[in-house]
């Protein structure tokens, strides 16, 4: 599957705009991040990106978050995708699905989604809600206020050091990734 097959299959399942800029900014960090960790599999992991979330508007992960990533994959299946190494990294990045991140690849996309959320929370407290405006300092002064986005998973953003990444490069890495494709995102 490539990258456009990719978003013709979420553009079928997903609707909601919030959701789809969602994956996109996943998918721009997965990108960023696999050009210093495996940088030849640079859009497959933009896919896994993409396709994390790929259930959102499919399931009910509120009240039973376990079949979050779960349903994923059987959307990809029904599409006939057969990729195991992407199903288990989609189940990854929720650990309620049973999958725990283990490999590089699950461990940066678990990181990766909050941090998108997270980012993008910080640009919109910008006068000019724009993400270019977003300092490196900021999201690391935000990190330990828990009331401040409170919904992203610090311990997950913080994991990305398991895989040799301090958290200032990561916030780097995220930043300058969703800024390529600030139009796109609305930022």
């Amino acid at each position: 599957m490539n990258r456009e097959e990719a978003f013709e299959i979420l553009k079928k399942y997903m609707k909601g705009e919030k959701y789809i800029k969602h994956s996109l900014a996943v998918e721009a960090i997965m990108k960023g991040l696999a050009k210093k960790l495996e940088p030849e599999k640079e859009e497959y992991w933009g896919i896994v990106g993409l396709l994390h979330d790929l259930d959102e508007e499919q399931c009910n992960w509120q009240e039973h978050p376990e079949v979050h990533g779960k349903t994923a994959v059987e959307l990809l299946k029904k599409e006939g995708i057969e990729d195991e190494v992407l199903f288990d990294a989609i189940c990854a990045h929720n650990p309620a699905s049973g999958v725990k991140a283990t490999t590089t690849l699950q461990k940066a996309v678990y990181a990766a989604d909050p941090m998108s959320g997270f980012c993008n929370a910080i640009a919109l407290c910008y006068p000019d809600k724009k993400i270019a405006s977003v300092k490196i300092k900021s999201v690391l002064k935000r990190i330990p206020e828990k009331r401040f986005a409170a919904g992203a998973n610090r311990e997950a953003m913080l994991s990305i050091e398991k895989l040799g990444i301090e958290m200032e490069e990561f916030a780097e890495i995220a930043l300058n990734s969703m800024k390529e494709i600030a139009e796109e995102l609305g930022l």
